[in-house]
């Protein structure tokens, strides 16, 4: 679920369509795509700007197609992945060659959150 109005929401889903995967979108904003958020357990402190669900996972935010593809490999007991906020550099925020540091966080089912995947600033 996507702002249709979003822009880095649109180039984040160019670069998993152009790494194989197969993507729908649905336009929602607002209220709406909070509660869809909140109602498939993605923590307040996790939220960015586009929700995804892959293979039973959710993932929230600007998450690089290597951090997805290990998710979907190792199958951890997890609601699923997250990039919250919108750093500079991560997939459709910009080059990654001038990228922010920034974590993907793994989502567990008890609500709580751990590293999964870090990328240095470039």
């Amino acid at each position: 679920m996507k702002d249709p109005n979003c822009g880095c929401c649109s180039a984040w889903i160019k670069i998993l369509e152009n790494d194989g995967f197969i993507v729908t979108t649905e336009p929602s904003a607002g209220t709406l795509l909070m509660r869809y958020k909140s109602d498939n357990a993605i923590p307040q402190e996790m939220i960015s700007c586009h929700t995804g669900y892959v293979d039973g996972y959710m993932i929230e935010g600007h998450v690089p197609v290597a951090a997805i593809r290990r998710l979907l490999d190792e199958r951890p007991d997890a609601v699923g992945l997250a990039v919250p906020g919108m750093p500079y550099g991560s997939p459709g925020m910009g080059p990654e060659s001038q990228r922010e540091a920034y974590v993907v966080h793994l989502i567990r089912r008890d609500g709580t959150t751990e590293p999964f995947l870090s990328y240095q600033a470039a």
